[in-house]
């Protein structure tokens, strides 16, 4: 039983599942409420038979959580306009695609460079930057907030075949990549990311499917 004054965090245990306490909501790929409970055990091996829900079965597949050194990885690109300035950083990326999709005049990776800040008002930019759930895009301003969170809603939402999406919610122990934002962040639910908790967008590569028999 999960204490009450205990702020909300994510504690991931070692070669196991992530264990969340006293988040407010949890929220299923089509919106539902899946029920969020004080204390929860949820599966990032990709192999449960209960997902989103841990339901032991990393202690038969061999899931280690043991992530590669990405050091080498992890730096920020910056790409200025008149206005506004767009950040990235890859290793935060987990390949959701928002941005591309949303406002491809800006974002395009077929294009070099393949972020162009003067493409687009500076508040449609934002407001897709904003929508990013990894928290790999970022923007300044002057006075801006680096997380662009508007809310201290504490809440995972669970992405079809997908990470989990964590909005104001501690994560323990975690190494945490240059200029991420700690109220913001996607963690792997396949079991394959090399980023760990981390999502690095390896259930795309892998065609990984959370309603796949295992």
């Amino acid at each position: 039983m999960a204490d009450e004054n205990e702020k909300p965090h994510i504690v991931e245990r070692e070669n196991g599942p992530l264990v969340v306490k006293n988040v407010g909501k949890m929220i299923g790929p089509d919106g539902e409420d899946l029920g969020a409970r004080p204390a929860m055990a949820l599966c990032r091996c990709g192999a449960s038979k209960n997902k989103p829900f841990c339901d032991g079965t990393h202690m038969g597949t061999g899931f280690s959580s043991d992530h590669e050194d990405i050091s080498h990885r992890d730096r920020v690109l910056t790409y200025e306009g008149e206005s506004i300035t767009v950040h990235y950083n890859r290793v935060l990326c987990s390949h959701a695609a928002r941005c591309v999709s949303n406002l491809e005049g800006v974002f395009d990776p077929a294009r070099d460079p393949w972020i162009e800040a003067d493409r687009a008002p500076a508040e449609e930019i934002k407001s897709v930057i904003e929508a990013c759930p990894s928290g790999a895009l970022s923007y300044s301003e002057k006075g801006g907030d680096p997380c662009h969170i508007h809310d201290d809603e504490c809440v995972i939402f669970v992405e079809r075949h997908g990470p989990y999406h964590v909005r104001n919610v501690d994560l323990e122990g975690a190494e945490w990549a240059t200029q991420a934002c700690q109220k913001k962040y996607v963690l792997c639910r396949c079991g394959a990311s090399k980023n760990k908790p981390f999502c690095d967008g390896a259930h795309v590569d892998i065609g990984w499917r959370d309603d796949a028999e295992e």
